[in-house]
C-alpha cells in the first residue's frame, strides 16, 4: 500500500491506496464520484476525462498514486455554490447529450479546450474533442454548447475557470 494525499474537488483526501489502482477507480470506488464514468477502460472513449493538476486527462490511464501532492477536478466539482458551470448549463440548454454517458468527459475535455483558447472556432472545438466518443448525438450540439459556453464565458471571465468551492477537509 503506499499513502497519498490528493485535493479532489476542493477536499484534500489522505488514503492508503495499491500502487496499480487506476484514478478512475480511486474516484468512484474510494471517494463515491459516480459523476465520472467508466468507459472503455483503454483511454480510447474518453467519458472519464478528468483535470489533474489544470491539465485534462484521462483517469483510466493514470495511477492513483501519480496523484499524490496533486489537485483533481472531475465534473462533479465544477458547480460553484450551487451554480453549474457555463459549460453544464451549455450542454443543457443546447441538448448536447442524449443517453448522457459521455457527457461529464464531453464537458471536461471542453473546458480543457477554453482554458487554453477562450474563443475556439467551431473545428478547434471538434479537434479538441476527436479524442471523446459519442455514439448518440453526432456531436453538432455538443459543438454548439462549447460555444455557447465559451460566450458565456466572455460576458463573465472568471466562469471559464471556476472549480470547486475551495473548501478543504481531510478525511
Amino acid at each position: 500500500m503506499t499513502r497519498i494525499s490528493v485535493k479532489v474537488d476542493g477536499t484534500t483526501y489522505e488514503d492508503e491506496v495499491e500502487p496499480r489502482l487506476l484514478l478512475i477507480h480511486y474516484l468512484r470506488d474510494r471517494l463515491g464520484l459516480t459523476g465520472t464514468p467508466i468507459g472503455c477502460d483503454t483511454s480510447n472513449c474518453g467519458a472519464c476525462t478528468v483535470d489533474l493538476d489544470g491539465e485534462t486527462v484521462k483517469s483510466c490511464s493514470v495511477l492513483a498514486v501519480q496523484t499524490d501532492g496533486s489537485e483533481v477536478t472531475t465534473v462533479q466539482g465544477l458547480a460553484t455554490n450551487g451554480e453549474w458551470h457555463p459549460l453544464q448549463t451549455a450542454f443543457h440548454e443546447r441538448h448536447a447529450l442524449q443517453c448522457g454517458y459521455c457527457t461529464p468527459g464531453m464537458i471536461m475535455a471542453a473546458r480543457g479546450l477554453l482554458r487554453e483558447n477562450p474563443h475556439p472556432s467551431a473545428d478547434a472545438v471538434r479537434h479538441a474533442l476527436e479524442g471523446n466518443l459519442c455514439r448518440c448525438t453526432g456531436y453538432q450540439n455538443i459543438v454548439r454548447a462549447v460555444l455557447a459556453a465559451s460566450e458565456a464565458s466572455a460576458s463573465s471571465p472568471a466562469s471559464a475557470s471556476s472549480t470547486a468551492s475551495g473548501q478543504e477537509v481531510t478525511t
